[in-house]
């Protein structure tokens, strides 16, 4: 019997130890602790919602997840350095809905969105909610809004950064009410909150989540939810649209993305961990003592929602004449 030529011994030899590193690859994913790096400073929704993750992920994926707030430039300095790192499931970042309106707000963006990452899941979705500081004379929105028409840009807002959800749900709010709320940016969440616990500024559009703890503690008062329906976890608290304004609703979300390239294997095992996450009793419960829904779509979801979120907020965009504001 005549023996296999070398050249078939060889390729046989290659495709079985490539089916080994591959088989390997896909079981050894993580072997080292894990990057995400969050676009904003510490206390903000995204952060907020990030460490709660992270602490729950070591149980079900063996490793840490390190927690990298890179501030900056409305979460461009995050996003560069996230699409600039290795395609290998170690660097993730947690983007929300202002790193889609940077596509639209941003002169010249580092990044781009659609093309330098890939999608893992949408993590959550929170409503925001209109704050006051306590000396403000408005206790619902049609005061705030009859107070502010009787002063034009008398009533300051804090935002996080131009371009940031903080920014978009006022500026919307803006525009929809035919009102002048001066913005007084911030260098993040965390910042411009404690900026209206302080009565540095007036009014405030935060995230249900970062700011519940304030209004219990009675050291911001709480006019209006941005979303459809009342939250359970304020019931007392009227809708934007029971206040008069019925077109109005934004909600913060919040996603996980990889670098482009990211093999494919790697993105399956790093959503289905999260799922595994956001189904945990201990997210879950904190999740439902904050306001916030978890999600966990497929990355296909994802990236179509990622996909209509940058070309809706791009045509609010163009017809606030937001750009560069």
């Amino acid at each position: 019997m005549k023996r296999p030529p070398l050249r078939l011994k060889l390729i046989a030899i290659a495709v079985v130890t490539c089916m080994w590193a591959a088989a390997g690859w896909g079981q050894a994913f993580p072997v080292k602790p894990i990057r995400c790096i969050v676009p904003s400073s510490p206390g903000g929704g995204a952060d907020t919602i990030t460490r709660l993750i992270a602490n729950a992920l070591p149980a079900v994926l063996g490793q840490q997840v390190i927690v990298d707030n890179r501030a900056g430039a409305s979460g461009n300095i995050g996003a560069a350095a996230a699409a600039k790192a290795p395609p290998d499931g170690y660097t993730w970042i947690m983007i929300n809905n202002a790193q889609a309106a940077s596509v639209s707000l941003q002169k010249d963006p580092s990044f781009d969105l659609l093309r330098d990452f890939a999608p893992i899941t949408q993590v959550d979705s929170t409503p925001h909610v209109i704050l006051v500081h306590p000396s403000v004379s408005a206790n619902s929105v049609s005061e705030l809004v009859a107070l502010a028409k009787s002063r034009p840009y008398a009533l300051d807002y804090a935002s996080a950064g131009t371009g940031t959800v903080t920014f978009l749900a006022a500026e919307l709010f803006n525009a929809q009410a035919g009102i002048s709320l001066r913005h007084v940016p911030y260098k993040g969440g965390g910042e411009s909150l404690m900026s209206i616990v302080r009565g540095e500024t007036q009014v405030y559009f935060s995230p249900l989540s970062v700011a519940i703890g304030h209004m219990r503690g009675n050291r911001v008062r709480a006019l209006a939810v941005t979303s459809k329906t009342r939250m359970s976890l304020v019931p007392e608290v009227p809708t934007v649209a029971e206040s008069g304004y019925p077109n109005y609703e934004f909600n913060l979300w919040n996603g996980l993305l990889v670098p482009a390239n990211t093999p494919r294997e790697i993105i399956t095992t790093i959503r289905n961990a999260v799922v595994k996450a956001l189904n945990s009793p201990e997210v879950r419960n904190r999740l439902l003592q904050t306001g916030s829904t978890g999600i966990g779509s497929r990355p296909e979801e994802f990236g179509a929602f990622l996909k209509t979120e940058v070309e809706s907020i791009a045509n609010v965009a163009k017809k606030l004449n937001l750009s560069g504001k």
